[in-house]
Formats: structure tokens, sequence, C-alpha cells
């Protein structure tokens, strides 16, 4: 936003300096071609009356006196110390590039005071092109370089035809070596401008993005703790300030919320945990081995859907804290745990990586998924592989797999897979739920997949877990 905003004041000072620099050249062209005009109406006027009138030799001879100078040549007029050219023809050269509506005001001018010349030329030339203006400038050269004077580089020449075609007469006029002089004044005003503009407004945004920057730290650690210790004092402008006030606020009304859904969820567990307790020292008194066996993972079932809920609900929310543990030996002790009790589970390839990590709900959450793994797969394979970013865990199974449609709402609470899955034995639909929220928790993710053979045919599901090396 700030380099927009400089962009634009720079790109409209700039747009101004060249329109003053432009306004300025027009200003220096008209001045030179009044100038020009108005001596060659002078010497044109003299040159008529000359001709309409028979002077005396005596009055002509003063004449004559008067145009020479003191030096008895040609008297100079107020051009700039140029005579003015009496020439045959035009005064052009190869390279020379006429100005078509430089001649044109000319024309103009001339006509406004009621000189109708033949033809009108207006041309630009450098001077070490024209002799006439060069012999001049180098006269002057050692005048110019005491005064620390840059030399002017063009003269604009200004021809004229008389009326009857008589002739041409050529006025010089050297072009002002300001030009280049006003061209960096204006530049080095507008950089004066930009710089002062940029840093006003670097001190303002400043100022505005500071405290949005704290703010937006601050969001992203109260979604990783849930906990409003921390929070920053309100500064800034007033909207900002204001922004931080009402920020504070919604941190300790989502804290408070959540403590009391933390305290709720103990008192349902409490009050759930309780009568099944009661249930299962009441089952003992049943005769029948069937039934009290029935009854008894009846009870089980509940109480382990019933950790569940609660899990998913606390996982937001852990109470331990991130400890630096091998997670490849927290996954071969987690695999030994089935082994020892004859399921077919394997681990293959495993490498050592120590990771902050809460191991109490890692080793849930591979529970999870090895559960999963045997009851819809008949046999996992764990394998643990470190990547560029990343600590990936593959569970596999040999099941049917999950059709690809359904893949990615079998993570949602209380999903279940179709009929073909066996579903009449699984859980209450919340394990690879509480799995990904485990991955969530250590900032990672947890995805399935499909694995396929050769022919392309469903060999089984793999659910991959992935956990950030930072």
């Amino acid at each position: 936003m700030m380099l927009a905003v400089a962009v634009a004041l720079l790109a409209a000072q700039t747009i101004g300096a060249v329109l003053a620099y432009r306004a300025g050249a027009e200003r220096r062209e008209a001045a030179l071609l009044h100038s020009a005009a108005f001596r060659l109406l002078m010497t044109a006027r003299d040159d008529d009356q000359d001709r309409r009138e028979e002077r005396r030799p005596r009055e002509r001879d003063a004449d004559a006196r008067r145009e020479r100078g003191p030096d008895g040549g040609p008297r100079r007029d107020g051009g700039g110390g140029f005579r003015l050219e009496r020439r045959a023809a035009a005064p052009l050269q190869v390279g020379d590039k006429t100005d078509a509506e430089a001649a044109r005001e000319l024309r103009r001018i001339l006509a406004d005071q009621d000189f109708a010349a033949a033809d009108v030329v207006v041309l630009r030339r450098e001077i070490a092109r024209d002799e006439i203006t060069r012999r001049r400038i180098d006269r002057q050269q050692r005048m110019l370089a005491a005064q620390h004077e840059q030399s002017p580089t063009q003269v604009v020449l200004a021809a004229v035809q008389m009326p009857d075609r008589s002739g041409w007469v050529v006025a010089r006029a050297v072009v002002p070596p300001g030009e280049r002089a006003i061209v960096m004044s204006l530049l080095l005003q507008t950089l004066f401008i930009y710089i002062v503009l940029v840093g006003a407004i670097a001190l303002i945004l400043r100022r505005i993005t500071r405290p949005l920057a704290e703010l937006t730290e601050r969001l992203e650690r109260f979604a990783e703790t849930r906990s409003p210790e921390g929070q920053i004092a309100p500064q800034g402008p007033g909207d900002v300030r204001r922004l931080i006030v009402a920020h504070n606020a919604m941190e300790a009304r989502i804290a408070a919320l959540l403590d009391e859904k933390d305290v709720m969820l103990g008192a349902i567990g409490h009050d759930l945990k309780t009568p099944l307790a009661a249930l299962r020292v009441r089952i003992e008194s049943v005769e029948d081995d069937a039934e009290r066996a029935k009854m008894a993972a009846t009870i089980e079932d509940i109480t382990r859907s019933l950790d569940d809920i609660l899990s998913l609900a606390r996982v937001g929310r852990p109470s331990d804290p991130l400890e630096k543990s091998e997670i490849s030996a927290l996954v071969a002790s987690v695999v030994e745990e089935y082994e020892d009790m004859g399921e077919p589970v394997e681990l293959l390839d495993t490498q050592r990586v120590v990771l902050p990590l809460r191991a109490t709900w890692l080793r849930r959450g591979l529970r999870n998924l090895i559960d999963n793994a045997l009851r819809y797969g008949q046999r996992a394979r764990v394998s643990l592989v470190r990547e560029t970013r990343q600590v990936v865990i593959w569970i596999e199974d040999d099941g049917p797999g999950i059709a690809e449609a359904d893949l990615e709402r079998m993570l949602e609470p209380f999903s279940r897979g179709d009929p073909s899955r066996n579903s009449s034995t699984g859980g209450a639909g919340l394990g690879l739920t509480l799995a990904r929220a485990i991955a969530e928790q250590h900032g990672g993710a947890l995805t399935l997949a499909n694995r396929r053979g050769a022919d392309g045919q469903v060999m089984g599901l793999v659910a991959t877990l992935s956990l950030p090396l930072t």
C-alpha cells in the first residue's frame, strides 16, 4: 500500500514537472519567435522604404554611416549580437529539420503586422554546424568559462522570403543553455518531494501497521494456546486501539467459555461413569455367563465412546506441555503393545527423530489408527520416515478400502464406513476424528488414501499422519 501511494505521488509530481518544463519551453520558443519577427519586420520595412523613396545622396550616406558599427563593419542589431543575413535562397542544409508549427506562428505574427511574407522557414541547428553562430560563440567562450556558465549548443534560424521574392532575410537566436538546468531543478524538486512524502507516509503507516502486526501475532498465539494470558495493550490510532480492546474482550470471553466447557464435560463424565461402574458391579450377579458377557461388552462400548467424546472435546486445550521425545521409540512401543497381545501389527522402516510432542495424546492417536486397521483390514503395518520438513507415519492395512468420495467424510465425527467394512463391529465413529484432532494439535495433519496394486485394484487403506519437524 505504501509503495502504491509513493508511486502515485511520484507519477503526479513527474507529470507536473513535465508540464512545467513544456510550458517553459513554449514560453522560450515564443520569445525567440517574437524577437526574430521584430528584427525581420524592422529590416523589411527599412528596405521597403528605401525602395519607395528617392533619398538624397547625403541622407543615404548618413543612413549608411548609421548602419555601420564603430569598427566600420555592418551594424549588429539587438538580437543577441547576430547580424541579419541576406540570402538568395532559404538557409537549409542537409540534415536540418524544420519546425512547421513555429513557422506558422511566425507567419501569423508577421501577418498581424501587415507583412505578407512569401515564405517562412524556422529550424533549429546545432551551433557546430552553423558557421556564423559558431564564430560568434567562439569569441564568447572565454567570458562564459570565467562566469562558470554553460555554453549554448543550439541556434534557432528564422528565415523570411520577401513579398516580392527578391531574397531571404535570416535572423538567428541562440537557444539559452538553461533548459538542462531547469530539467535538473525539476528532477531534484520531484525527488525531494518524493522522499519527504514517502517518509511521512512510512511513519504514519508504521504507527498503524505495527499494532496490527502485534495483534496478528497475538491471534496466532491464542489459536495455539487458547489462553488469555499475554494480551497486548491498546496502542496506535483510535480505531486500532478500539479493535485491540474488543479483541482482548473476545479472548477473555472465549477462554471463559472453554473453561465452562471443561467443567461441564468433567461433570458429565463423572455423572455418566458412576452409574456405568455401578452397572458393571451389578451384572456380576447375573448367572448366565453369556448374557453377563454381552452386558459387560455393552457397558465397555458405552464407556469407550464416552471416553472418545470427552477426549475429542478436550484435545483442543491440552493440559500437558510439549516435551521433546524420540518419536520412533514411541511408535515402536505402541507396536510392541499389540505384538504382546498377539495382534498382527508389524513395524517396518523407522528413523530416529526427536520432536516436541505430547506423548500421551500421540499414543492415543496411533492406537486409534492401528485399531481401525485391525478392525477393517485384518492387519496393520506401521512405518516412519523423515522428510525435508516433516515426519510421516504410515499405517497400512489389507482391507477393502473406502470409496473415494467417502475418504474425507470418514474423518468427520460419528462417520461410519459402508457395510462392506463390517460396520456392525465398528465403534461410534470417533476414532479417526480424534486421531486427526491430535495430529492438528501438533501442527500436523491426517489423510486417508486407498492403496492400489499394479493392476489398479484396491489392496487396502493407508492412513498418513504427518508432523512438522519444528
